[in-house]
């Protein structure tokens, strides 16, 4: 008992070693998010500014337009959480429904999750061209409605959902979006949280896409602008730390708060 016991406390002090090592940089970058300039040529260097300000932040809404692009990024959020919808609905209509070719059509879904998205990008930027939607917001969204992953994981949840519920709910005359709005999206519910969470995680870091897409620096994202900081403002280590925060502190907090749904996400397909 006494060697599980210290075998137990060897590996608890290892973890915590290991995760304050891993929240250093993290914490050197929110200090240093709120220094002047002046104070980062301080030897040593220090970790909690002397002097905070709130300088940095102003800046990346005076210098940059960063306003402009938290907006961009929102409204792709907010594109993306609809698009959480017709991954629903395709799969209710994997799981539910028979039609031709059902089977091949969903393992042919599947396979694109084995190609990586960079190996896509250029027939979908020459789709993109050919329909005039490049350097629009359209262009960008409409590409990352549906995935693949979402209809993998909505299929396999709602496979679980007895056929009798929704004859039942046919017989009493009930349509099928009738069905699926009022029966199927709230017992459903813990996957749209799950996949609401992915979402907005990859929307909100979204940067190559939106990259290669806009001309205009109007449809720039967060990421996008982030990068803007290592050129014409490559000196002011403030600014960088600045929105180098801004990017990272809503995804800390999502995932201190929903962790549990999200490694739920990786887990559920393969439980149910």
């Amino acid at each position: 008992m006494a060697v599980k016991r210290l075998e137990k406390s060897f590996m608890v002090l290892l973890l915590v070693i290991g995760g304050v090592l891993m929240m250093v940089p993290f914490i050197w970058m929110i200090g240093s998010s709120f220094k002047p300039e002046n104070e980062f040529t301080i030897i040593p260097p220090t970790i909690i500014p002397h002097h905070p300000t709130f300088d940095n932040y102003r800046n990346l809404f005076i210098k940059l337009e960063f306003l402009t692009y938290l907006e961009n990024t929102l409204v792709i959020v907010l594109f993306s959480f609809a698009g959480m919808f017709l991954n629903a609905m395709a799969g209710y209509a994997f799981a539910k429904f028979d039609f031709p070719g059902k089977n091949k059509f969903y393992y042919l879904i599947l396979a694109t999750m084995m190609i990586p998205g960079q190996v896509t990008m250029i027939p979908t930027y020459l789709i993109i061209n050919k329909l005039n939607l490049v350097n629009t917001m359209a262009g960008i969204v409409l590409p990352g409605l549906v995935g693949a992953f979402g209809i993998f994981l909505f299929r396999q949840f709602m496979s679980t959902i007895p056929i009798d519920l929704l004859e039942a709910a046919r017989l009493d005359g009930a349509g099928e979006l009738r069905i699926f709005f009022q029966l199927i999206v709230p017992v459903v519910k813990p996957v749209f949280a799950v996949q609401g969470i992915l979402t907005f995680i990859g929307a909100w870091n979204s940067f190559l896409w939106p990259l290669i897409i806009a001309n205009d620096e109007r449809l720039y994202t967060l990421s996008v602008g982030l990068s803007l900081l290592k050129g014409q403002y490559g000196t002011e280590f403030g600014l960088q730390m600045a929105g180098a925060a801004f990017m990272v502190v809503p995804i800390i907090i999502i995932f201190i708060f929903f962790q549990k749904h999200i490694i739920e996400g990786y887990t559920i397909s393969g439980i149910k």
